[in-house]
């Protein structure tokens, strides 16, 4: 008789080559959370995930690196830190990239138990850091198999430290390389598969996404409190806009910012009823034109300054009305410090707690003291939005910083009057080019006076005069660059129509202004909110017009749309949403990171309210409809049941009754023993399910009382059982018959049964 082989085991060379692997794991994903990071860290990032891989598949090649380099290693990475604070001036990526170099030098090199705890270290530090700056749903992800990955790598580490207990740690060389450098991977996954006991490997991971649904739950059931989401970490990055949505912006920054087709915004709308058909997202204002760029004046920047004090919420210039929605804004990382706008608000309130914010009522304009490095959510309520904007509604003390921009001297030395509000009608051309531009102006004959006739007509010139292009080829030349634009054939692109239709306006003597940001969007009906793309950033104009007091928005873009006309019908909600919608795997994922956002990054007490509110209309309307269904199934039986029987029903129940009955009989005289027996073929490791089923009737029949007169059928399926046990399969009875003769016997009490 054989006994069941035991499982085998990892010798120690086995365990030090799985520690070599998961260690370079490690420092492979903790690398990778700089992608998350938005920091120029991508040499080390590369170097790293090539440099890594490699000496994992021949670890000999770390004994080649002579000893010196091992001294200079640490003196080299503070002097490289130094110089890169010294250059850059900002310390937590001058850390990153330190830390980065840390890892790829712990990676690449022999490690000792201290080593490998100091991987962890500097992989914690890595995802700490990407958690507090990033938002991405995917690095929720990444940390999950970081988390895996660093609690077998521990595991590893504490069996090897038990086997080399005592042991002397013997010297390691080139010439002499340890026996666990000479890896063969295919023969180290064999022998992984063979020692894997997979119901403990499915036990373990059981038990580990346990504890993570665990501490999903209790982040959604636990109460929220109002504490900010701002870390210190924050404020260690100086971040700047990805985009042209800065003060300057030469033409072509724009059309930049639309070769991007990610989302650069995602908005929700408590009343869909609200979202105009048409939205124009605001963003910056631009008055000064010089040199071939607009950009913001200095009298225009008076007027923009901070307050005072920092606050998480801001008061509007919009006064509120019933009915008024509650629009959320999930502004993405390096995308502008200008917080995108339909118009004047009552309220908005940040959700990362109380920043450093400039506003300006007037201009409709809002920025934080700099580009968010991650994602940004705003509450805004009681937002307007119309193609004129008037006068604000409420007149708000602000608390600001006074300018501290010197008033200039004039030739003799004296102090001259400070500039006032911005005209928006300046103009720095040369003489030939404004007598150029005038002369267009004059040629469109416009009525005197009239800013909308007068936008209406030059909108339709331009376009006329020019298609819509991405690519524009002016060549060189003199003059400025946007009258010899003005003056070609040449298509080009909506900064182009934009800063043409300023220049024309001022030069006809209307106050006109460029404005920058997004325009339309896409609606996501899965998730009810609407996606902005960085392809949708889009430049127009606003031109004053004194009849009405009001600033007029004039898109003269080709393709822009128009007023609907008087009488016709306008769109309905449900239309327009059908109309913008998008549908698709791209919304599908869009709609994950949007649940990301919502439920995850800005899960707040009010969210929680809500996510409660919703889970339980769920689950009473499944259980109105479960109800439901089981009434109907009940009373159609019962309404089956009370018809007449006859022959036929009767033979139908018979038939199902028998055959029921005759399913459960085969089961269990032949139908388990077969399964058994082939589940006993399949089997690779751990205990045949055959011989563990003999092995639970022979301590059975040990268990009971052995009757009297009963000692050969006794002595016959005890051995029939211990063949099952513990002899070749070859040889075996039928296992089925066996046990049910094993159940008859240990039924039979004092010779009867």
């Amino acid at each position: 008789m054989s006994m069941e082989k035991k499982r085998p085991q990892l010798n120690l060379t086995e365990l030090h080559q799985l520690k070599w692997l998961l260690g370079g794991a490690l420092a492979v994903l903790s690398a990778w959370t700089v992608l998350y990071m938005d920091i120029e860290a991508w040499l080390w990032l590369v170097v790293i995930t090539v440099a890594t891989p490699v000496v994992m598949r021949w670890p000999v090649l770390t004994l080649h690196v002579p000893r010196w380099a091992h001294r200079l290693a640490f003196p080299l990475f503070v002097a490289l830190f130094a110089v890169d604070f010294y250059l850059n001036r900002e310390p937590l990526p001058a850390m990153i990239r330190l830390a980065l170099m840390l890892v790829l030098y712990r990676a690449v090199t022999p490690r000792k138990r201290r080593d490998d705890l100091q991987l962890i270290v500097l992989g914690l530090f890595l995802v700490v850091v990407a958690g507090v700056i990033s938002s991405s749903p995917a690095f929720g992800v990444q940390i999950v198999v970081f988390t895996g990955c660093t609690l077998m790598f521990l595991l590893v580490i504490t069996l090897i430290d038990s086997a080399e207990t005592g042991q002397v740690a013997a010297v390691v060389s080139a010439d002499d390389p340890p026996a666990w450098m000479r890896i063969e991977w295919g023969r180290l996954a064999r022998r992984l598969h063979q020692a894997t006991d997979w119901r403990v490997t499915l036990l373990g991971a059981g038990l580990f996404g346990g504890v993570v649904g665990l501490s999903g739950l209790l982040f959604f059931v636990l109460p929220r409190f109002e504490i900010t989401n701002t870390f210190f970490l924050d404020n260690m990055i100086s971040k700047s806009s990805k985009t042209g949505f800065s003060e300057n912006v030469k033409f072509g920054d724009v059309t930049k910012i639309q070769e991007d087709t990610s989302v650069a915004l995602r908005v929700e709308v408590s009343d869909n009823r609200l979202i105009p058909s048409d939205p124009y997202w605001r963003m910056l204002v631009l008055d000064l034109y010089k040199n071939g760029a607009f950009g913001v004046s200095d009298e225009l920047k008076d007027q923009m300054r901070p307050e005072r004090r920092r606050s998480a919420r801001v008061a509007g210039s919009a006064r509120p009305r019933a009915g008024d929605a509650v629009w959320t804004f999930y502004l993405e990382g390096g995308v502008s410090r200008y917080l995108p706008l339909l118009g004047s608000f009552q309220q908005l309130q940040f959700n990362d707690g109380p920043q450093d914010y400039a506003i300006n009522d007037e201009l409709r304009m809002l920025r934080v003291e700099k580009t968010p490095p991650k994602m940004f959510a705003y509450r805004v309520e009681g937002m307007r939005y119309a193609s004129e904007l008037g006068r604000p509604e409420v007149r708000q003390r602000r608390d600001a910083y006074p300018s501290m921009r010197e008033v200039p001297e004039d030739a003799e030395g004296r102090r001259s009057e400070a500039p006032g509000a911005p005209t928006f009608l300046k103009l720095e051309l040369s003489d030939a080019d404004m007598a150029k531009v005038k002369a267009w102006v004059d040629a469109l004959d416009a009525p005197p006076e009239d800013a909308k006739a007068f936008a209406e007509r030059a909108g339709e010139w331009l376009k006329r005069n020019h298609a819509y292009s991405l690519n524009m080829n002016l060549g060189e030349g003199d003059g400025d660059v946007l009258v010899r634009w003005i003056e070609s054939s040449q298509p080009g692109h909506c900064e182009l129509f934009a800063g043409a239709f300023t220049m024309m306006a001022r030069a006809a003597g209307y106050p006109a202004r460029m404005v920058t940001g997004f325009r339309g969007g896409v609606w996501n009906a899965g998730t009810g909110h609407l996606s902005i793309r960085n392809s949708d950033a889009h430049a127009w104009c606003e031109i004053f017009d004194g009849a009405t007091g009001t600033w007029v928005r004039v898109d003269p873009t080709p393709g822009a749309t128009t007023a609907p006309a008087p009488g016709a019908r306008a769109e309905s909600t449900e239309a327009m949403l059908q109309r913008i919608s998008h549908t698709g795997w791209t919304a599908k994922l869009d709609g994950m990171r949007m649940f990301w956002y919502r439920r995850i990054v800005d899960f707040d007490q009010s969210s929680q309210i809500e996510l409660a509110k919703d889970a339980k209309d769920v689950i009473e309307n499944r259980a109105k409809k479960l109800k439901a269904m089981i009434g109907k199934k009940l009373e159609a039986i019962g309404a089956w049941l009370r018809e007449p029987w006859d022959v036929m029903r009767l033979v139908a129940w018979v038939f199902v009754v028998v055959t029921a009955f005759g399913v459960v009989l085969g089961w269990r005289n032949y139908g388990r023993g077969l399964w058994m027996r082939w589940r006993s073929g399949m089997t690779r490791g751990g205990v045949d399910p055959v011989r563990r089923e003999a092995g639970r009737w022979l301590r059975k029949i040990a268990e009971r009382k052995k009757p009297e007169g009963a000692d050969e059928e006794w002595g016959r399926v005890r051995a029939e059982l211990e063949r099952l046990r513990y002899g070749p399969r070859v040889g075996w009875p039928n296992p089925q018959g066996a046990f049910r003769r094993a159940k008859r016997v240990c039924r039979k009490r004092d010779g009867s049964v």
